[in-house]
């Protein structure tokens, strides 16, 4: 499992990992009942602390993307297809508002948002 930490990034280190995981998880890259590395051995690979990595863990538990089982690890959850498919959802809504913003902020009109948006569908 290959995670990268952007130091400059304004995004904290722990929603990096977390958000990692879970797009490795919903594309497939990470199959239910994987089993992910320990806390440590995940934040020496990243030489960052524990405690970052097991926030990201605990997020992670708590959207029910993984398992945690008191002395054998951190499992890859059976994940609810529905679960899976709303995720996605919210990481393409994400990706549209920033390319909102983004035309927004260069000056373009709704409307031209809209064709373009409309002529990107076409290809």
């Amino acid at each position: 499992m290959e995670i990268i930490i952007n130091n400059s990034s304004m995004e904290p280190i722990y929603e990096q990992i977390t958000g990692q995981i879970k797009s490795l998880i919903v594309s497939g890259g990470l199959k239910e009942e994987t089993l992910l590395p320990s806390v440590r051995s995940l934040a020496g690979d990243l030489k960052i602390s524990a405690l970052t990595v097991k926030k990201a863990y605990d997020c992670l538990e708590r959207d029910g993307f993984i398992v945690t089982v008191h002395g054998k690890g951190s499992f890859v959850a059976c994940n609810n297809r529905n679960l899976l498919l709303e995720e996605q959802r919210r990481m393409v809504e994400e990706k549209l508002e920033t390319a909102i913003r983004a035309g927004r902020g260069c000056g373009m009109q709704d409307g031209e948002i809209r064709e373009l948006f409309d002529l990107m569908m076409e290809e």
